[in-house]
């Protein structure tokens, strides 16, 4: 096909201002997902979408059950408050309050 482009599991972008870490869930307006490789402003990196990742940076003292919808914050943090941050995806495990982590199938 002559206007295939790539595969939207793993997009190729030019991370923002300040840079992006791997690991991190992060929004690029509504495009989210887990990065891939830690690049420099300007840099190339993949941006992950569609899979499941287990996502550092879970919300303080707040415990997720699976199934539940999970959205991350401008900070890279995963909770579950959608007023102003962008849906993540859905807790596939579940993660007590006292967790860091939390997986997440990234849709």
């Amino acid at each position: 096909m002559k206007n295939y482009v790539q595969e939207g599991d793993a997009l190729t972008l030019t991370a923002p201002s300040g840079g992006v870490t791997a690991g991190n869930a992060m929004a690029i307006g509504d495009l989210v997902g887990i990065v891939a490789n830690t690049a420099a402003e300007g840099e190339t990196f993949v941006l992950n979408r569609g899979s499941v990742f287990d996502v550092p940076n879970k919300a303080g003292s707040l415990a997720i059950a699976v199934g539940d919808i999970v959205y991350v914050t401008s900070a890279f943090a995963v909770n579950k408050t959608s007023s102003g941050n962008k849906r993540l995806g859905l807790a596939v495990a579940a993660a007590a309050s006292d967790a860091t982590v939390v997986r997440v199938l990234v849709d």
